[in-house]
């Protein structure tokens, strides 16, 4: 049975396509209104927030560089404004330098780790007080299976999913206070324009997971957005500070 999110005010970052759209997607399905973050794909977000306009919920459309501090206050008070209060915050957004470890310079660090973790700390922290107003909340970081594990080119950026992973754990203890839950997801390949980066190539990259998963699939974005909505659920609410991981068993079946 479908999660039940009427009249919910659900804010997710990158949210014009990939993994974030299916999760606006998937809790506009659900009942709920939807905040749109983008910053580069302005025609791909407006697309998603059409299709969330046609099942008859809100869209707040918000173009904002999440790595930069006064985008951030921007969002939060354009949400504010536009809905007085906000009940789950989904950290999607992330970019990162896709390159061995001795071709990474120090620009490519601190815009990796400015969008993939510094932001996730300072959403959270905007997020708080309005979902205080609404009696408490949820927010789930999405990280990935490269925050514990080596893959090729990705160094940089499965630093700053431990590191989100770390803030995860750090927000979920302090925010219990407010009836705020957090946890994190971590999903394994995706086939998304992501895999373009790296140097392995999409193709190869998609069919190797393939055949090693388990599941006898790669995950798609709808099979994280299909987590992300229980964690934010009631039935989750005892569900505190972890990491769900979502790779149809290619972890456990690597060697």
């Amino acid at each position: 049975m479908p999660f039940d999110f009427t009249n919910k005010i659900v804010l997710i970052t990158g949210s014009g396509r990939g993994i974030g759209k299916a999760t606006a997607l998937h809790f506009a399905r659900n009942g709920a209104d939807i905040v749109i973050n983008y910053l580069r794909k302005k025609t791909a977000a407006e697309e998603t927030a059409r299709e969330i306009e046609a099942l008859g919920r809100r869209v707040l459309l918000v173009r904002a560089d999440i790595g930069e501090p006064e985008d951030i206050d921007r969002l939060f008070a354009e949400v504010e404004t536009a809905f007085d209060g906000l009940d789950v915050l989904v950290n999607n957004a992330a970019s990162g330098y896709a390159r061995p470890v001795m071709d990474q310079k120090v620009k490519g660090w601190d815009w990796t780790m400015n969008i993939n973790a510094r932001a996730a700390l300072f959403t959270s922290q905007k997020a708080v007080p309005l979902m205080q107003k609404r009696g408490g909340g949820a927010i789930v970081n999405v990280s990935s299976i490269g925050s514990t594990r080596t893959l090729p080119d990705y160094v940089v950026i499965g630093a700053s999913k431990s590191a989100l992973e770390s803030i995860t754990r750090y927000c979920a203890v302090e925010f219990s206070k407010y009836n705020i839950v957090v946890n994190a997801v971590s999903p394994g390949i995706i086939n998304t324009d992501a895999l373009n980066y790296f140097s392995l190539g999409r193709d190869v990259m998609v069919d190797g997971a393939a055949a090693r998963t388990p599941a006898g699939r790669i995950v798609e974005p709808q099979d994280v957005a299909n987590a992300i909505a229980f964690l934010c659920s009631p039935e989750a609410s005892m569900i505190r500070g972890q990491v769900l991981v979502i790779d149809g068993g290619y972890m456990i079946a690597v060697t």
